[in-house]
C-alpha cells in the first residue's frame, strides 16, 4: 500500500524471532564477502596461491627482501654522507632491526629461516625437508639480489656523487662494500673463515635457544625482536674483521647485484680472490657447529615431557618388547 514500508522476507523473519533464510548463489557470496565489489577484491582473490612451497618461498624472499633492504640501506647512508648522518652503530642497528621485521614478515609463513645456513642446520636436526632445502636457498638469494638492487637504485645519485663515478671495491671511496661485505687489510683466508665460523656458531645458539620452548619460553611476538638483539650484539662484539655477514645469501646476493652493476668483476676479487667464498661456505660451518653445541650442551638434556614419555610407551608396546609402561599423570 501506498505510504507503507515494505519489508523482505529476511526482515519479516527477524522480526518475528525466527532465523533468516538461508543465501545461496550469488547472495551467499554477498555475505560472505560484503566489500568484494571492487575490481582490486576480485583481482586480489585470483592473485591467491594455494601451493605451500611456493607461499613458504615468496615468503623467505620478501623476508630476506626487508633484512637487506634496512641493512644494506643503513651502509648506504653512513657511507655516502661520510659518517654524518649516522655512524657504525646505525649500520648494527640496520642490519638488526632489518632482521626483526623480516622475521615479523615471513615467520607466519615458512619458519622465517632469512639465511640457508638456518635453513641448513634446520634440515640437519630433522626440522625442515632437505627437498625445500634449494628452494629456500634460491629465494632468499633472489631476496638479498633484489634488496640490494632497491637500495642502488634509491642511493644512485649519493653513491654516483661520493665516488666520483668511478665504482670501485677498494679505496678512499670505494662503495661495494654498501652491499656486501669484505675484509680487513689485515686479514688472512683462515682468520676470516674463523671470524665467520665464531660468529654464526653464535648466532645460531642464539636462535635455537630463543625457540627452545623447555628452556626459555617467550611471550608470543618477542622472538623476532630478540633475534634481532643477538644480530646487533654480534655486530658490535664481532663486526669489525669483516663486517659479519653470517648468512651466505645476505653476502652473495648483493655481491652479484654488484658484479651486474657496474662494480664488475672485482667484487670476487677482495682478499686476493680468496673472501667471496668465505661468507658462503664459513657460515654454514659456523651454524652446524653452533648447533651441534647447543644440541649436546642444552637440548638433548631436558628432562623427557609427558608427551615424549607417552610416544616412547607407544613405540614400546607397538615393537612388544613386553614391558609395561604407565601414562604418566
Amino acid at each position: 500500500m501506498k505510504g507503507q514500508t515494505v519489508l523482505s522476507q529476511a526482515d519479516r523473519a527477524l522480526l518475528c524471532g525466527a532465523p533468516p533464510p538461508a543465501a545461496s548463489g550469488p547472495a551467499l557470496k554477498d555475505q560472505l564477502w560484503p566489500e568484494e565489489s571492487s575490481g582490486m577484491e576480485r583481482l586480489l582473490r585470483k592473485c591467491h596461491i594455494r601451493n605451500q612451497l611456493v607461499r613458504e618461498c615468496m615468503a623467505e624472499c620478501l623476508g630476506v627482501y626487508v633484512l637487506i633492504l634496512f641493512g644494506c640501506g643503513s651502509v648506504a647512508q653512513v657511507t655516502t654522507t661520510e659518517d654524518k648522518k649516522g655512524q657504525y652503530l646505525s649500520i648494527n642497528l640496520g642490519f638488526a632491526l632489518g632482521v626483526t621485521f623480516g622475521v615479523f614478515v615471513s615467520r607466519g609463513v615458512s619458519g622465517a629461516h632469512l639465511n640457508p645456513a638456518v635453513s641448513l642446520s634446520l634440515c640437519v636436526l630433522g626440522r625442515h625437508p632437505w627437498l625445500k632445502l634449494p628452494f629456500y636457498v634460491f629465494f632468499q638469494v633472489l631476496g638479498a639480489f633484489l634488496a640490494a638492487a632497491t637500495v642502488g637504485l634509491q642511493y644512485y645519485d649519493a653513491i654516483q656523487t661520493y665516488s666520483g663515478g668511478v665504482l670501485t671495491v677498494t679505496g678512499p671511496t670505494a662503495t661495494a662494500g654498501i652491499f656486501s661485505t669484505y675484509p680487513a687489510d689485515y686479514l688472512s683466508v683462515w682468520g676470516g673463515v674463523v671470524d665467520q665460523v665464531i660468529g654464526t656458531a653464535a648466532l645460531l645458539l642464539c636462535v635455537l635457544a630463543l625457540g627452545d620452548r623447555r628452556n626459555s619460553p617467550l611471550p608470543d611476538g618477542a622472538q623476532p625482536v630478540l633475534v634481532g638483539a643477538a644480530v646487533l650484539v654480534i655486530g658490535i662484539a664481532m663486526g669489525s674483521n669483516s663486517g659479519y655477514a653470517l648468512n651466505p645469501a645476505r653476502d652473495f646476493g648483493p655481491r652479484l647485484f654488484t658484479y651486474f652493476a657496474g662494480w664488475g668483476v672485482d667484487v670476487f676479487k677482495a682478499g686476493s680472490g680468496w673472501w667471496w667464498w668465505v661468507p658462503i661456505v664459513a657460515p654454514c660451518v659456523g651454524a652446524l657447529l653452533g648447533t651441534l653445541i647447543y644440541e649436546l650442551m642444552i637440548e638433548v638434556h631436558h628432562p623427557p615431557t609427558a608427551a615424549d614419555l607417552q610416544t616412547s610407551c607407544l613405540e614400546v608396546t607397538e615393537g612388544k618388547m613386553g614391558l609395561e609402561c604407565v601414562k604418566p599423570a
